[in-house]
């Protein structure tokens, strides 16, 4: 295949399935092999790119961050970031923001800042933590165990205790759950690896309740559906709630790494000098790129387009549903976080599109996720389902 596979080859560790191609470069919805060949991108990196490949604007704002200042750590304060908490806080229900470098690390840090939370506020003993069925949440020991796909834990058990979880949108579930003992709930407003599945309104309001009930907070992780993925800038403004804490990365950065987590300022004072920290986190560079991907994002239109193209999409994917009933289901999603419910191997679809240059995910086998850059164009989502409609016919 190339120079790139076969060192890749040679000296990667082996915990990837990937696809057989290097990617050398890309533009806008567009990335060219090492052989030059040209594929239509809706993976964006599984929901980073979320303007596309090396967007002018964020390509700018690094190259001018990184001839100024590249790292000084959290000792001290830079521009970038507290400009960036800044805009995060102004557009949200938060008041003060944690920088790190991952969803993994912001969820972490979102656990860790619960059972602190809860011991300053509520003595020892309130440390259950409800997650759900088939969520995922993150690698580290703190997420894994907050994930609810037991595919994940072999090999690494035990596990950090005192986690529950519970089937999505069961709401009596999450009732006999929850109880004096919980100091959060984590959920993710639509289950990304687990298929693409929404919660209910019904479930989040419960959710938002059971938590004021029994004094504990509620945990948005949004590392897939924020920064604008499902056509709100945050995927809990469709449900007409707002979490205690928020937990983002993916697409903040626009393809750099950056996570944060997003709090009220009661509930992230728990947060003491010393409790918590990340030497990378907040990076002047990554921030600078945060910075101009929330320009972009918030300019306005955008988030209005980004619906319009969503449900563009959505409506195509139902006309192939009731073209090819005996093969598919259904779609699932908001914005332009979707997927195509198959009846056939979902992997088998993503493969027959990888084959034709078209670049998409499969995270179940009844499951074909679509997430391409906020800035795909009406005709790159009728050439997908053109695509799809030749492989379904043959």
């Amino acid at each position: 295949m190339g120079v790139v596979k076969d060192l890749g080859e040679l000296y990667l560790a082996r915990n990837y399935k990937r696809f057989p191609v290097a990617f050398v470069k890309g533009k806008g919805t567009r990335l060219w092999d090492e052989e030059g060949r040209e594929y239509l991108d809706f993976c964006a990196g599984i929901a980073v790119c979320a303007l596309g490949h090396c967007p002018e604007e964020v390509v700018s704002a690094i190259k001018a961050q990184a001839e100024k200042l590249l790292h000084v750590s959290n000792l001290y304060w830079t521009e970038p970031q507290a400009r960036l908490a800044q805009i995060l806080v102004e557009n949200s229900f938060a008041e003060r923001v944690f920088f790190c470098n991952s969803g993994a690390e912001a969820v972490e840090a979102a656990l860790k800042l619960a059972r602190r939370w809860a011991y300053l506020n509520h003595g020892p003993g309130k440390t259950r933590i409800v997650a759900l069925e088939n969520s995922f949440h993150g690698r580290t020991y703190g997420a894994l165990s907050a994930t609810g796909q037991p595919t994940y834990w072999e090999g690494f058990e035990p596990l950090v205790p005192d986690f529950v979880h519970v089937p999505a949108n069961d709401v009596a579930a999450l009732r006999s759950a929850v109880d004096e003992r919980t100091c959060a709930v984590i959920l993710e407003p639509i289950l990304g690896e687990g298929g693409v599945i929404p919660l209910t309104q019904e479930f989040m309001a419960e959710a938002r309740k059971l938590c004021k009930e029994v004094k504990a907070l509620l945990i948005l992780d949004e590392i897939q559906t924020g920064i604008g993925r499902t056509g709100r800038l945050f995927a809990y403004e469709l449900y007409g709630i707002s979490p205690d804490v928020l937990c983002l990365a993916k697409g903040l950065a626009g393809g750099l790494p950056l996570g944060a987590v997003l709090a009220r300022e009661e509930v992230l004072s728990a947060l003491t000098p010393g409790s918590h920290a990340s030497t990378f986190g907040g990076n002047p560079v990554s921030c600078a790129a945060a910075l101009a991907v929330l320009e972009k994002v918030l300019s306005t239109g955008f988030l209005d387009e980004v619906r319009l193209k969503g449900e563009a999409l959505r409506k195509g994917l139902l006309l192939l549903v009731e073209e090819f009933p005996q093969k598919l289901k259904g779609v699932r999603g908001a914005g332009l976080l979707l997927a195509l419910e198959t009846r056939i191997p979902a992997g088998e679809l993503c493969e027959a599109l990888f084959s034709r240059r078209i670049l998409t995910t499969a995270p179940k086998p009844d499951a074909l996720r679509l997430t391409p850059p906020l800035i795909v164009t009406y005709r790159e989502i009728d050439a997908l389902l053109s695509t799809l409609r030749e492989i379904l016919s043959s």
